[in-house]
């Protein structure tokens, strides 16, 4: 009989992963049925779509209507596993969303690989006894998660990360520096990320802050990269530039491309953008970068102060192996706007420092870039589901596990997203590396 693999996704970054993952499942195993919840992406790839799960995260959908959507999938799903049991469970990213789907393959017996984990070295680690409990494997997308995840008794893998796997070389995307700032007017590029919500809570400000750049050096221009999701959002406050209660660059000066990220991004030669995995896209084009992301003060010291872990945010600086940073960082970010554009604005005024940074990120990126990580997950699939043959599914668990950090219990929060379903299906809702 044919092999058949569930995937299971959430977001629209998500569906397109998955699609990368299909196609290398179906070249490695052409016979293997290949179904799940998912989105256009996987069902284009060859997934057969038994819901649609990602459309509505695309259009903004959050909190109480996301629960509810997502409890008819789950009571759906263990009623399918039981009458059509999957040789394996993928699921990709949205741990608050898939854990649950998790618990059901684990309820039933089916063996559950994770591919893109969530972060749980940078906020919330409490969650790793959920791993320890229902994942079997995990694919991981950075270098340091391997040994983390061992080290906890979890199997993982370091796969490489899918952004390579999508991107040219860097012979063909990175733009000569002679042809880049001061030898042509500043390029700016604003990235507001790529879901709705945050669009809506960052841009705003970023809008701002290049308001204030521009008043600093007339002759900047700007490039926004929009996705299906933040598209009218920006449209929309793009063209009130005029109106006094909008701080913004004339619309003039302004140039917006859906889905335009890799069209626009390696011209710029400097970008204001939200902290999340746009961060290693930007650093991929040798763009330097000032980070953000917008938390107001009351939740930032109320409860994400307490959540994340990390002393850095933004991934370029997490990887970095120097104690320097390589990119600025204000996160949270909240109170004037003025820091990050006085900063946008020394950066323009010396062209060496830009220079620096680039080069930096260049380095880096050299020493990370790892294409295959579709293909490399899709192995690690198949040698799941051969050893299943022999044995039960269940959980690995490296021989002796070191014990959790201190304070890494599960706290009441963590325990009551893996009973119930949370209002927010992403890791995201406070600063995303």
């Amino acid at each position: 009989m044919p092999r058949r693999v569930f995937i299971s996704v959430a977001e629209v970054s998500g569906d397109q992963h998955a699609a990368e993952l299909i196609s290398q499942l179906k070249q490695l195993d052409p016979e293997m049925i290949i179904e799940g919840l998912g989105g256009q992406a996987m069902a284009q790839a060859g997934a057969i779509i038994h819901h649609e799960t990602v459309r509505r995260a695309a259009m903004g959908w959050r909190g109480a209507l996301r629960v509810l959507e997502f409890r008819r999938y789950l009571k759906w799903t263990r009623t399918y596993f039981q009458q059509n049991k999957p040789d394996l469970l993928i699921c990709i990213d949205s741990s608050g969303v898939n854990f649950h789907f998790a618990r059901i393959a684990h309820e039933t017996g089916v063996p559950v690989l994770y591919y893109i984990a969530p972060q749980l070295w940078a906020s919330r680690p409490g969650r790793i006894k959920t791993m320890q409990k229902l994942v079997n494997r995990v694919a991981s997308i950075w270098p340091f998660e391997q040994e983390y995840y061992h080290q906890r008794g979890v199997q993982a893998d370091y796969v490489g990360h899918p952004l390579f796997d999508e991107l040219e070389p860097a012979e063909y995307r990175i733009i000569d520096e002679k042809q880049k700032y001061p030898n042509r007017p500043p390029i700016i590029g604003l990235l507001p990320g790529s879901r709705a919500s945050d669009a809506k809570s960052n841009f705003p400000r970023i809008l701002a802050v290049a308001q204030r750049i521009n008043r600093a050096v007339p002759t900047v221009s700007f490039r926004i990269p929009t996705t299906e999701a933040t598209h009218l959002i920006v449209s929309q406050r793009v063209a009130r530039a005029g109106e006094a209660a909008i701080e913004s660059p004339p619309a003039s000066k302004i140039q917006i491309r859906l889905d335009g990220f890799e069209e626009l991004v390696p011209d710029c030669d400097l970008c204001i953008t939200k902290s999340g995995t746009s961060t290693l896209h930007v650093a991929a084009f040798g763009v330097p970068m000032i980070v953000v992301y917008r938390v107001p003060a009351i939740a930032w010291h109320a409860v994400g102060r307490w959540l994340v872990n990390t002393r850095t945010f933004s991934v370029v600086n997490i990887l970095n192996d120097q104690p320097e940073p390589i990119v600025p960082e204000h996160v949270p970010w909240y109170g004037s706007v003025d820091p990050v554009a006085q900063q946008a604005i020394a950066f323009l005024r010396n062209p060496s420092a830009l220079l620096a940074q680039r080069r930096r990120l260049i380095q880096l990126i050299d020493r990370i870039e790892q294409p295959g990580a579709a293909l490399n997950t899709a192995r690690i699939a198949l040698e799941m589901i051969q050893d299943r043959n022999g044995s039960a599914a269940q959980p690995h668990r490296d021989p002796t596990p070191t014990d959790p950090p201190a304070g890494s219990d599960q706290t009441a929060c963590d325990q009551a997203a893996d009973d119930d379903l949370p209002a927010s299906d992403s890791d995201q809702d406070f600063p995303a590396v």
